[in-house]
């Protein structure tokens, strides 16, 4: 496909992405000057009608569509059997890509993307389109940091028939909501439990729910309830963490109902961290199964009332009477005196658990120590050290960064001491820019998380002049990212001025030498026929003016042409 020009206007450049359908390739618009994205169904698809019509559909819907945050479609076409659709060219990475390099993003980081994925889902929403397949694949993040939502290939139109064929689920098993996975009705909510899931994983570095098989990730869906983000990363605020959870309800009405309403409380937690989100209480609000209440037997009932009344009609005997207060006097007495030691234990400071911290220890400071030392420390007071996590960071290789328990809390005897430590700063190998031009190289230093260090220039034979001629460090060395290098840009080859040797007289073969010999070339090489007729033949072959003259100026490496007398040839006789 590559090298095809589609519509007589799309030429196709490259292949940049695959999926289940189609195949995406990275264009030039000849009538614009500009790239494009071109999507093409796949060929095994493109004799399928209700795929092909699945492909336009994206196409249809979302060309409607115009909001910062979602790829722009410009055009749609079928030629040749081909179907196709152009879409805006994004430069950057999925999300996926990116929480793959990163294992997982900081909760600002977070908070920032899904803010820009809400407001596209807001405007899709508004136009009566719900996406089915939000995921971190189908969400491209340029250079600046601009999250885009791609992919309305799946998206259907929100009216009362928005309900995905229960014979073939739609969607991603790992971000799709309980409803996609039961074949259910969808609506805006599906796309908020999909962001959610989205979320979890950006935080966390992991999706909530993952198995063998797409179908044991759908049951657990339906069935299980996630672990909260906070108890796997438990520096995240708890407004992010109910956040998410609220989004992730596995009944659409406990969820957020609209994008906009997602988006108020993502805005709030990115001004203030501590804001209360409040998470559903409609528990009791809408219709539930339950199990038929036992209705007591009647007649059995009148039967048991009619024995007690029998019982309670019967005269007590006098003796029985008796007993019954001897008794009773003698439990007052015993309750008597076993509730004054009761009392007196419980007023013992020793024995009262509330005015007394014997069973717990105090925390001391172990953030900023060496690992060793801190588990040392721990493990002294009788309490478990657990490293829960490990992440880079400017603080020293091997220490303490962050703990599930403050210096100064109480903590009971035996409880894990969840720790994370310091990775050191982050190290990566640097690239080889060499023969890059120079703004281009600066924008992948930058990119790969270093700083420009030193720039100079200098000439060179080999390299393109504004393309990196040398790089320092080298390619292929672990450097720590924030680290500075330098580079050296290519002025071309190196301009000598040199004087043009004589050439008069000498043959063809010897003025080469002697041009080589200063850094010189032979040019063009003209025999002329002598206008002397009676001149020597032994000048055939030797030049007789030069283009520069002898003694004059030449850049080096520029070429000297030459004309020599060529007698013609003595007849035979």
């Amino acid at each position: 496909m590559i090298g095809t020009v589609l519509g007589n206007r799309y030429e196709l450049l490259e292949k940049i992405g695959e999926g289940g359908m189609a195949v995406v390739y990275k264009a030039k618009c000849r009538l614009l000057d500009r790239y494009v994205a071109v999507k093409v169904l796949k060929e095994q698809y493109s004799n399928d009608g209700d795929f092909v019509e699945k492909f336009k559909n994206e196409a249809t819907a979302a060309a409607s569509l115009s909001h910062n945050n979602i790829v722009n479609i410009y055009d749609v076409g079928s030629e040749n059997g081909i179907n196709y659709i152009v879409m805006e060219y994004v430069s950057g990475k999925t999300l996926k890509r990116i929480i793959t390099e990163n294992v997982r993003l900081s909760y600002p980081r977070t908070i920032n993307i899904a803010i820009q994925i809400a407001a596209g889902l807001e405007c899709a929403h508004k136009n009566n389109l719900i996406h089915r397949d939000i995921k971190p694949h189908n969400i491209l993040v340029t250079e600046d940091g601009i999250a885009k939502v791609a992919d309305f290939g799946i998206a259907k139109v929100a009216n009362s028939m928005t309900i995905t064929n229960s014979s073939q689920i739609i969607g991603s098993a790992h971000y799709f909501s309980p409803e996609q996975a039961k074949g259910g009705y969808v609506d805006c909510t599906s796309d908020i439990y999909s962001l959610g899931i989205v979320m979890y994983e950006m935080v966390t570095g992991k999706v909530p729910y993952d198995a063998d098989s797409a179908v044991s990730v759908a049951i657990k869906h339906i069935q299980e309830v996630a672990v909260p983000p906070k108890q796997i990363i438990w520096d995240i605020p708890e407004s992010l963490n109910r956040l998410i959870l609220k989004a992730i309800e596995k009944e659409p009405i406990k969820r957020y109902q609209s994008a906009k309403e997602m988006l108020i409380d993502l805005n709030r937690i990115k001004e203030n961290s501590n804001s209360e989100i409040k998470l559903s209480t409609m528990d009791n609000d809408y219709t539930r199964v339950m199990a038929p209440v036992t209705v007591i037997d009647k007649k059995t009932k009148d039967e048991d009332e009619e024995e007690e009344d029998n019982v309670k009609k019967k005269p007590m005997k006098k003796s029985t009477m008796i007993i019954l207060i001897v008794v009773a006097c003698i439990m007052a007495i015993v309750i008597g005196i076993a509730s004054g030691k009761v009392l007196s234990i419980i007023n013992s400071p020793r024995a009262n658990p509330t005015n007394t911290d014997a069973n717990k220890i105090t925390m001391p400071e172990i953030i900023g120590k060496p690992t060793t030392e801190a588990e040392t420390i721990v493990k002294g007071l009788g309490l478990k050290y657990v490293v829960a996590e490990t992440e880079f960071s400017e603080k020293p290789l091997d220490s303490v960064i962050d703990s599930n328990y403050k210096v100064g809390d109480k903590v009971d005897k035996g409880a894990s001491v969840r720790v994370k430590t310091s990775r050191g700063k982050e190290a990566t190998k640097v690239r080889d820019f060499t023969d890059m031009p120079g703004p281009v190289a600066k924008s992948t230093i930058a990119e790969d998380g270093f700083a420009i260090g030193k720039e100079s220039q200098d000439y060179s034979d080999t390299i393109q002049a504004g393309n990196v001629m040398d790089q320092n460090p080298k390619a292929d060395t672990p450097y720590e990212k924030g680290s500075k290098i330098d580079i050296v840009i290519s002025k071309g080859p190196k301009i000598i001025s040199v004087k043009v040797p004589p050439l008069k007289n000498k043959s063809v073969e010897e003025a080469r030498a002697a041009l080589e010999e200063v850094g010189l070339k032979l040019g063009n090489q003209t025999g002329v026929p002598p206008t002397d007729p009676n001149m020597d033949r032994d000048n055939d072959g030797n030049i007789y003016r030069q283009s520069k003259a002898a003694g004059s100026s030449a850049d080096s490496g520029s070429t000297i042409d030459v004309w020599y007398y060529r007698f013609a040839a003595v007849p035979q006789g």
